[in-house]
């Protein structure tokens, strides 16, 4: 079997979410098709570190600049395309669309899709605190006519502690599952009608469902969405 587009994974960010991203693309090709046949996939880990230090620091030039060489190297390894696999760097995403050789294909847009075919139109929002306070998410979910639910900020903090001491490390606590089941509760008490799990990491932590409330996967909902597009003529 072969095809159009090889897919380019930026990856490292964190070296959690960069494996998920692999299985999914891989494990989901093979219940498609039964077979080893899956698309070239190039990966390029970039220095996390470097990356939260710049958008901590506010060094948002340099922290484009950094996925932006990424993409590039993608693109001369024979990259067809590339994502992003992780939710905050898309802050910087329109940036590295103007400046990329190759298509990207954007995490928010394809939560978007998944919550139109749900019949979505109020989600909430669970993510690094950047993520959150940015206000980049709920635009680009706003420009698909879905509304952003946001959790109290105390509730912001404490997802994104655990994602960054935690999660990043693959270190996952029943304590810390709990915690983010009573917020995704009170996101609920707001009128969402599902919860995005807008951190690629979340996952490791709660899937499916918490209280009955539906949780949408932005890692495996975007890396499906790359294999799509790769198997597309």
């Amino acid at each position: 079997m072969s095809y159009l587009r090889k897919i380019g994974i930026v990856g490292g960010l964190s070296p959690e979410s960069t494996i998920l991203y692999y299985r999914t693309i891989v494990d989901e090709f093979r219940r498609r098709f039964g077979s080893e046949d899956y698309p070239d996939i190039i990966i390029y880990s970039v220095n996390f570190g470097a990356f939260t230090r710049f958008v901590e620091e506010g060094m948002r030039g340099e922290a484009a600049e950094l996925l932006l060489k990424a993409v590039k190297a993608l693109a001369r390894a024979g990259a067809g395309f590339a994502i992003i696999s992780a939710n905050t760097p898309h802050m910087f995403f329109d940036y590295l669309v103007a400046h990329s050789p190759i298509p990207l294909i954007s995490i928010i847009n394809a939560l978007a899709e998944e919550l139109k075919k749900d019949g979505v139109r109020k989600v909430g929002l669970l993510g690094t605190k950047f993520t959150l306070t940015q206000g980049f998410y709920a635009e680009g979910l706003g420009n698909h006519g879905i509304e952003a639910v946001i959790p109290d900020p105390e509730d912001v903090e404490a997802v994104n502690r655990i994602i960054y001491e935690e999660l990043v490390k693959g270190v996952i606590k029943e304590s810390s599952r709990a915690k983010v089941a009573g917020i995704i509760g009170k996101l609920e008490g707001k009128g969402a009608q599902g919860v995005a799990l807008a951190c690629t990491e979340l996952p490791l932590l709660v899937s499916g469902e918490v209280g009955g409330v539906k949780l949408y996967d932005t890692a495996r909902i975007h890396a499906i969405k790359a294999l799509d597009y790769a198997l597309s003529v």
